[in-house]
């Protein structure tokens, strides 16, 4: 099902989008990601979102972003609807759908991992439930041999049979080996592209696989852009966010997308273990990603040995190398600081979109113009720092023994691990307790309707309701 635009992703598009249907040029006028993200801020700070730029009541909205965002330009992106109706029509004639950080369906785990960072905008075509399943990143290089090649695909093969998604760039070389050998094994493929959306999307070989659900590509950028190698770059953090773990089969040493993004995940963003191709000869690539931290691939041969590499990389912040990631299920789980790797900033910076982007009513473009929404009751805006009520009241409520005084602590921890499905045996894991204890903490938030069970992918998850309390 393709979403309906809302107005606050119409807002974005018109601030933020090149609108080009098919050969064009893009307006210069365009807000830059890191000009968005501080109007993103602005418009939190004065309790309002991207919609009421496109209200009746817009022009004092815009003034008071003026210290931010000079009030004519963004006049002149927001006076775009014509090209916006234009665009969209192009976009659904496609199956193209788009989805912005103010909307609920946008990749809960793009906006727990990459915060304002994730983009404001996702352009995509096929299943977008996949983007929320995890599963294996496979990245590596675009020029490599045959051998390396058929290693790939016999990788995205191992993931189909496991159940797993495969995530990659879509580029040629490792990326479309790893996806290819998933889809001939019936597996599920995420596809995100720093290029050429459209073009791909409409490609005879993936149309089928895109109607049957078995892929969805996502793009961060328009649908008709072209190759970019600074687009290359920013992606890569896509593809691992969106994943449990990760392997690169082949890299160069000290430059290329390949080794920019596995060294930006060692480093810095942590989101996952980064795994190196350790069978048959190595390279100066891998070995110096394996000096910065990075695993040697075991090598798993059949199901049970993969899923043995995904339950054994649990990430913590203590131990080393890179953070506590185990090489193998012998190894055994890590200690654990009071909160895991990925919730050390504090609940304020863990909010899901410190945008205050919320969802809207949905209404598409009509006329050659948005759709304004002045005529309608604003969603009420949650500052980010504030604690919704009922988790307010629960805090401040005496506790009666220490059982409940844990519980209390623990409970905020647990909501936050679960944004993406975990086993009762991956939450003890992480919390370093027993998976007795695991069970009745996780029963009882179940209990409290704020987490709930799923069978596919197997394990518990907040309930979507409760996601941003």
């Amino acid at each position: 099902m393709t979403p309906v635009l809302s107005p606050n992703t119409q807002a974005i598009l018109l601030l933020t989008a090149p609108l080009i249907a098919g050969r064009g040029t893009a307006s210069s006028d365009l807000l830059s990601p890191g000009e968005y993200k501080r109007l993103a801020r602005h418009l939190r700070e004065i309790q309002r979102q991207p919609s009421d730029l496109i209200s009746s009541g817009a022009a004092e909205i815009l003034r008071a972003c003026q210290p931010v965002i000079d009030e004519s330009r963004l006049q002149r992106l927001l006076g775009r609807g014509f090209l916006l109706s234009q665009v969209v029509e192009h976009w659904q004639a496609r199956a193209i759908w788009v989805v912005s950080r103010a909307d609920a369906e946008y990749p809960r785990r793009l906006k727990a991992r990459l915060r304002e960072d994730s983009p404001a905008v996702l352009y995509g075509c096929g299943d977008m439930s996949l983007l929320e399943s995890g599963g294996l990143a496979v990245v590596g290089s675009r020029h490599v041999d045959d051998s390396l090649i058929n290693y790939t695909m016999a990788v995205g093969r191992l993931a189909a049979q496991a159940g797993r998604a495969l995530v990659s760039g879509g580029a040629k070389g490792i990326d479309q080996a790893a996806m290819r050998g998933a889809l001939e094994a019936g597996g599920k493929v995420c596809g995100v592209l720093a290029d050429s959306l459209e073009k791909t999307a409409m490609n005879r070989e993936h149309r089928n696989l895109l109607l049957d659900g078995q892929i969805v590509l996502i793009s961060p950028y328009d649908p008709n852009a072209g190759f970019n190698v600074g687009h290359a770059m920013q992606r890569n953090k896509l593809i691992y966010a969106l994943a449990d773990t990760s392997l690169v089969v082949s890299s160069d040493l000290n430059k290329g997308g390949t080794w920019a993004g596995a060294v930006e995940q060692l480093d810095k963003l942590k989101f996952v273990p980064v795994f190196v191709r350790s069978a048959s000869e190595s390279s100066a690539g891998l070995d110096g990603l394996r000096k910065k931290g990075a695993l040697p691939w075991p090598n798993p041969q059949d199901v049970d040995s993969l899923e043995a590499v995904f339950n054994a990389a649990k990430p913590t912040p203590t131990a080393t190398p890179q953070a506590g990631f185990a090489l193998s299920a012998n190894d055994g789980p890590s200690p654990v600081d009071a909160k895991p790797a990925a919730l050390v900033q504090s609940n304020a910076a863990s909010a899901p979109d410190v945008t205050s982007e919320l969802s809207a009513p949905v209404d598409v473009v009509s006329g050659g113009r948005p759709l304004a929404t002045g005529s309608e009751e604003p969603p009420s805006v949650m500052p980010e720092c504030v604690e919704p009520m009922d988790e307010v009241n629960r805090s401040s409520r005496p506790e009666s023994t220490p059982a409940e005084v844990l519980f209390a602590a623990v409970r905020t921890t647990i909501r936050q691990l679960l944004i993406a499905p975990m086993k009762d045996t991956e939450v003890a894991t992480a919390l370093n307790v027993s998976s007795g204890q695991a069970k009745v903490w996780l029963q009882r938030l179940v209990d409290e309707g704020l987490i709930e069970k799923q069978k596919k992918p197997a394990g518990y998850i907040v309930k979507q309701s409760n996601l941003f309390g």
